[in-house]
């Protein structure tokens, strides 16, 4: 899509008008107040403020208040990647000159963070300054839960506001199981609002609209969720491009190949995503926390502080499962997420390394012990 012509992009001024551009012009992309007094010392240098709304090797789309221009980053390349220009973020542009350059960005109120799949276990941020996660989830094929948890916990950590959707409603024709879906996901989602929609038929746009509101909302899920079906239809028109999923998994192809940021009719803003294939957590210890808030409340229970809830006794956790107020799956998930949470801070923190050490020490001493018992037992 060129953006440059985009009928959702801001009208740049005629050639002969020579006033500066006004900031509230970006107000339909989320300026305000806050970011007005961030940017006034840039302001001041002359620089111009917008906002990221697609990045392509090096050079990123920004709305201004003159239109879209293409900036280069070459001088807000930094060696962390956590730090690189991404789509949602508020720079400062020149205002003029070929090419143009990103000379800096305003600090992010949000970044929703992964953990990418290389060996070197970077983050990457996929979008930033983000008021609602929005989780795309088709009901074409059978829920994955642990997914969804997985989802939340970033979305959570990232400091916004997670929204489920279930697309493809249309697909399940007896409304009773349609019901048990929502409150199966309900169950895996505590706090978090979860919505029913049919893209193709129109039903459940609207509410998913005013849980939006005003705000900033990524579009996040895998490939085949409804992810671009459901964008075309917050924003009215179809301006991203569909293609049909695979009949025997629901998978379908990169329809949506970069991060791309667009107002809605209605207000607010939506960045939609490519199909995630991995969601590596990424120092998610707070969101993993949000998501299995029931079981954090059970733990305050256990005897021990510092109990793992696998074999200790006392484990109120474990009590819960026992008597079938926690499912042994929730349980499974949440100590799967701590797990793989603790190995990617473990990478860059010393202290947190030793403690796994110690651990995993201790249990390899209770094991030993029950061993032992257990011979002792059958002599």
């Amino acid at each position: 899509m060129n953006l440059s012509t985009s009928p959702h992009s801001s009208a740049a001024p005629a050639s002969g008008d020579t006033s500066p551009p006004s900031p509230h012009a970006l107000a339909a992309y989320g300026w305000d107040d806050r970011w007005e007094a961030e940017f006034a010392g840039h302001a001041e240098r002359g620089l111009l403020p917008g906002r990221v709304v697609r990045v392509d090797r090096g050079q990123c789309d920004v709305v201004t208040g003159d239109g879209v221009v293409r900036a280069d980053t070459a001088f807000v390349t930094p060696h962390d990647p956590l730090r690189v220009v991404c789509t949602g973020d508020w720079v400062a542009v020149d205002a003029h000159g070929t090419p143009r350059y990103v000379r800096t960005c305003l600090p992010r109120r949000t970044a929703f963070v992964r953990s990418t799949s290389s060996k070197r276990s970077e983050g990457q941020v996929l979008a930033a300054n983000v008021d609602h996660a929005v989780i795309a989830l088709s009901l074409a094929v059978e829920l994955d839960l642990g997914r969804v948890e997985r989802f939340l916990a970033l979305a959570w950590e990232s400091g916004a506001q997670p929204v489920v959707v279930l697309t493809k409603a249309d697909l399940v024709s007896d409304p009773a199981v349609l019901a048990y879906l929502v409150e199966d996901v309900e169950r895996s989602a505590p706090g978090v609002p979860v919505l029913t929609v049919s893209a193709l038929h129109g039903t459940g746009v609207e509410e998913v609209t005013t849980v939006l509101g005003r705000g900033t909302s990524a579009l996040l899920g895998a490939s085949g969720a409804g992810k671009s079906t459901l964008a075309n239809a917050l924003l009215g028109e179809d301006v991203m491009d569909v293609r049909a999923t695979r009949d025997m998994d629901g998978k379908g192809r990169h329809t949506t190949t970069t991060r791309n940021l667009l107002p809605l009719p209605g207000g607010g803003v939506l960045i939609d995503t490519p199909g995630l294939r991995g969601v590596g957590l990424w120092d998610a210890g707070g969101g993993v926390g949000r998501v299995f808030s029931e079981i954090e409340e059970l733990a305050r229970g256990c005897r021990f502080h510092d109990c793992a809830h696998e074999y200790e006794p006392g484990c109120a956790v474990l009590a819960a499962v026992e008597d079938g107020e926690l499912p042994v799956r929730r349980l499974d998930s949440y100590r799967k997420l701590v797990r793989e949470n603790q190995w990617i801070v473990a990478k860059s923190d010393a202290r947190v390394r030793a403690d796994i050490r110690q651990d995993w020490k201790r249990k390899q001493a209770a094991g030993r012990a029950a061993w032992r018992a257990k011979r002792g037992q059958w002599g």
